[in-house]
């Protein structure tokens, strides 16, 4: 029985618990905004989604076509929509789905994409939401614009309309073959029509734009550099600003000296509540003047890494449990008292950064009282939100553009950046561009969440698991129930206190919980004799899961090859977010150094229809070298409120060196809905790298990241519970 609202979950862990600066304003300056009346602004409102009707919250979609697309009289598309294009290539899947309804060819569509003055109201890019909400609103909108030519073109030539075609961007009569392109049909105008959800679609096993390889759209302009990303964007007479960070995280400001700031020519200094910042006509200049403030302050005694998580499972005691167990179904303590094998194992992750290519960056410029920003972000809607609280002004005063940005991973979903630009800007009446460091990106930005997980779990001997029991402190809920067959189950996610700030990254929970459960259960197998593979099949029944794992081990040759002290094998798979994913790996260990190298992935994907396979197979990808990060070397290190590894000096991602032979295989369901595909590719990579160290070690790594743990082996007796309830003892390698 599932006791929670899973889109509500969703929605939660992309929600980032911080309140933008709240700057001041004397009563001149808010009778100057506002003028005599009284002003209420609400913002945080809820937005949880209620998709079947198209509604979020206090927010309803336009149901009418113009608001989505529009025809100009030379016959090109644009179509509006407030998603944003953070290098998952949606800019293009879109198109091809307006492409295939509207049936005009690919070329013909420009996307106009998270401009708040110019695109329906968005809840933001996340959660692989994009290909399975917005794609079905653009392709009805399309279909219904496409119908709409049709009756147009009918009540022009006065025909039925039964007897007309639309294809390549206009509509033919089949009897006269007389034609009006849609150009003409338009001539530029607005087409008005409200739309009803119930316009047929273009079934999958007839598409011919989507469903195939499009290139990506502008892809030659990312490669020679001719792409502006925000952290390019120049404004006539700008400036470049700087913000004043704190020695550590909760610190307190002592005491703040501007004197020698103010004095350099051209540089403007603000200090208003707890932000400092100064402004320069260059960055050199801009630097120089924030090296120049002198501030002292007091930063708390606060915990380190070492002794992370214990406190999790401590402080989640004073939580509340918000809604109960995220399923449960049977009793887990009866049917776990007569299973002949019982296993109870404790995993954890770390926290780890998001390391964008591009950190924060934003451009703000006021003018005529309206703020026009410029700003990398996932929510450009909800950084107008934040704006707008920040500077206590209405929302036909903020405008928030975002440009193709480099990546954000789910770590853009909040507008500090855009906020300070802001701030600069309204202080010089210039322009003011922020581009944050690296090391202000690695310690001011959130992070993964960092969790404790405990899964028990207890089978008979034959393999059939007859009780399981899964417990996540902090890391999040997101794909925690188990999708193999229990009769008896319990998961549950606990909220714990952080000592860090946390968010939400690609896959949000879904790579800790898939990184838990896959490890346990490997285990379980090793522990009633059986193939891994062979395993996971007798206690699956879901036959899309089923499938990968089946299309994944063919690939592989699954079994074909025994694990040695030098050379293993390991599977994991699962599903998220609509995407169902089986992941087998080939590991290698340097026999001198016990250094580990993954050596091959073979990856097999589903996800109902295939919108832009080209695409797909490149999401899938970069997820699993993503994943590598985050299994084998990624790590943040952080005392006393301060980061330790701020830098890729000594924060380690995956390098070339590190990739591995990838093979990916692709499931194209046409008779299923498509699904996003942006995230959970990662799920498998973890588990599968560390099932494959055990059987080529006997080492069981249950803690993210592993290379940076001992394999040395040692022995200990690993405990299984017998039939008649006594302790068995089996050899096992354990790690440090």
């Amino acid at each position: 029985m599932n006791l929670r609202d899973p889109l509500r979950d969703e929605l939660a862990q992309h929600t980032i618990d911080d309140k933008p600066y709240w700057f001041r304003l004397d009563r001149r300056n808010f009778l100057k905004l506002f003028g005599g009346g009284l002003l209420v602004c609400l913002t945080d409102v809820p937005t949880w989604a209620q998709e079947s009707g198209r509604t979020f919250g206090s927010h309803e979609l336009p149901k009418d076509i113009a608001a989505w697309l529009s025809i100009a009289a030379d016959g090109r598309v644009t179509v509006f929509t407030g998603k944003v294009e953070v290098g998952q290539n949606i800019r293009t899947s879109l198109a091809q789905q307006v492409a295939e309804e509207l049936r005009v060819p690919f070329d013909s569509i420009t996307m106009l994409m998270g401009d708040t003055d110019l695109t329906p109201w968005d809840m933001g890019t996340f959660g692989s939401r994009t290909t399975p909400t917005m794609g079905p609103q653009l392709r009805t909108m399309a279909a219904a614009a496409r119908q709409m030519l049709v009756e147009m073109a009918a009540r022009r030539w006065n025909a039925d309309p039964a007897t007309l075609t639309a294809a390549d961007a206009k509509v033919t009569g089949s009897q006269t073959g007389q034609s009006l392109t849609y150009g003409e049909l338009t001539r530029g105008e607005k087409l008005m029509k409200t739309v009803s959800t119930n316009v047929a679609l273009t079934p999958a096993t007839d598409w011919k734009i989507a469903g195939t390889a499009v290139p990506k759209v502008n892809g030659r302009d990312f490669v020679t550099g001719k792409h502006q990303f925000p952290s390019d964007i120049v404004r006539p007479d700008m400036m470049f600003g700087k913000v004043l960070r704190p020695e550590g995280f909760n610190a307190t400001l002592i005491s703040l000296d501007t004197t020698k700031a103010e004095k350099m020519p051209g540089v403007t200094v603000v200090h208003d509540g707890n932000f400092i910042a100064v402004a320069a006509a260059n960055l050199s200049t801009a630097e120089h003047a924030l090296s120049a403030l002198h501030a002292t302050w007091n930063v708390p005694t606060q915990p380190s890494n070492k002794d992370l998580f214990a406190s999790f499972k401590q402080s989640s005691k004073t939580q509340p449990e918000d809604g109960g167990p995220e399923h449960v179904s049977g009793s887990v303590p009866q049917a776990m008292a007569t299973a002949a094998i019982q296993l109870h194992r404790q995993y954890t992750v770390q926290y780890i950064a998001h390391a964008p290519l591009e950190p924060r960056a934003a451009v703000a410029e006021w003018a005529n009282g309206k703020l026009t920003v410029w700003t990398g972000t996932q929510r450009p809607f909800g950084v107008r939100d934040e704006l707008m609280a920040a500077f206590h002004i209405p929302v036909e005063q903020v405008r928030v553009i975002q440009p193709d940005m480099g990546s954000g991973y789910g770590g853009k979903h909040t507008g500090e950046a855009a906020i300070e630009a802001a701030r600069l800007a309204k202080a010089t009446g210039k322009p003011v561009k922020i581009v944050w460091t690296r090391e202000e990106e690695f310690t001011w930005a959130y992070f993964r969440p960092a969790g404790l997980i405990e899964i028990g779990s207890g089978a008979n001997r034959d393999g059939t698991l007859v009780a399981w029991e899964h417990h996540n402190y902090n890391s999040g809920p997101a794909a925690i129930a188990t999708p193999y067959s229990v009769a008896n189950q319990l998961s549950q996610f606990h909220p714990a206190n952080s000592p860090l700030r946390q968010g939400s990254y690609r896959a949000l929970a879904a790579t800790a919980n898939n990184f838990a459960r896959e490890s346990h259960m490997d285990e379980m197998a090793h522990a009633v004799e059986m193939d891994p593979l062979e395993f996971r099949m007798k206690n699956l029944i879901d036959p899309r899961l089923r499938a990968v794992f089946q299309a994944a081990a063919d690939k592989f040759n699954w079994g074909q090859s025994k694990s040695t002290p030098q050379r293993g094998f390991g599977i994991a798979g699962g599903n998220d977010k609509g995407g169902y994913v089986a992941t087998c790996v080939e590991i290698e260990i340097n026999p001198a150094d016990k250094k580990i190298g993954i050596r091959h992935v073979v990856q097999a994907w589903e996800s109902g229809a295939i919108v832009n396979p080209d695409g797909l197979r490149n999401q899938v990808a970069g997820a699993i070298v993503q994943g590598i990060g985050g299994a084998m070397f990624e790590s943040i290190q952080f005392a006393n409120g301060r980061i330790l590894n701020p830098h890729f000096a000594q924060y380690r991602v995956p390098r070339f060196s590190d990739a591995p032979q990838i093979e990916i295989v692709l499931i194209d369901r046409k008779d299923l809905p498509s699904a996003g595909a942006g995230e959970s590719g990662i799920i498998g990579l973890a588990p599968a790298v560390g099932n494959a160290i055990f059987a080529a070690t006997g080492i069981r790594l249950r803690n993210m990241p592993m290379a940076s743990l001992d394999i040395a082996p040692k022995e200990t007796a690993s405990m299984f519970q017998s039939d008649h309830g006594t302790t068995q003892e089996s050899l096992a390698y354990e790690s440090a």
